[in-house]
């Protein structure tokens, strides 16, 4: 970090923006395959969210891969700074008071734990959506595992490049027992038994 850098205090705090809010901030953190439903769970879960006047924001991978990070590629160094970048973005809605949903492969361990690490434990919540490897690539909705499987894509997770599952997650949601609606309810159940 630059030396030359000095943390400017700010005279409204975390605490203060959550209480006008009414809520208290948290970042929930989806990670699984291509394909495994992250996208579609945290915009049913954003929706419940909202309609339950809950204040949110969801950053979703492709989306922000098209614009904060659409300078990286997909190599593992790559893959990391994505995950640094989205991390810091989370941290400072949490700080804003926001309930941020998190919708990333972000297939390594080390680079999760990290999100926990700057996010802070107490406001990171992990969501492992724990769906097979070949479902994902029958479901294959944007057409990407055909496209790694015959070499046109390069360091696709799954494919030539690892996946990492949580060790262990807050909440496991398996999508071939678990319907959209069944997901979301377990995940705003876990949020409520915690206060959020």
């Amino acid at each position: 970090m630059n030396s030359n850098l000095v943390f400017q205090p700010v005279a409204v705090d975390s605490a203060a923006r959550a209480s006008v809010k009414g809520q208290k901030p948290v970042a929930i953190w989806l990670t699984g395959f291509s394909g495994a439903g992250k996208s579609t769970i945290a915009n049913a879960l954003e929706l419940a969210l909202v309609e339950r006047g809950r204040h949110t924001y969801l950053l979703d991978g492709d989306n922000v891969r098209m614009g904060l990070c659409r300078d990286l590629g997909f190599s593992d160094a790559d893959r990391e700074e994505n995950i640094r970048r989205v991390a810091e973005v989370a941290r400072l809605f949490v700080d804003a008071g926001l309930i941020v949903i998190t919708a990333f492969i972000s297939p390594f361990q080390r680079d999760r734990a990290m999100a926990r690490e700057v996010i802070g434990a107490d406001a990171f919540v992990e969501v492992f959506i724990d769906t097979p490897l070949t479902e994902c690539e029958r479901r294959d909705p944007k057409g990407l595992y055909g496209k790694a499987r015959s070499g046109l894509i390069r360091n696709f997770t799954g494919i030539d490049s690892a996946y990492e599952p949580p060790e262990n997650p807050g909440i496991r949601i398996d999508t071939l027992e678990d319907d959209l609606l069944t997901a979301v309810q377990r995940i705003l159940a876990y949020l409520e038994k915690r206060g959020i």
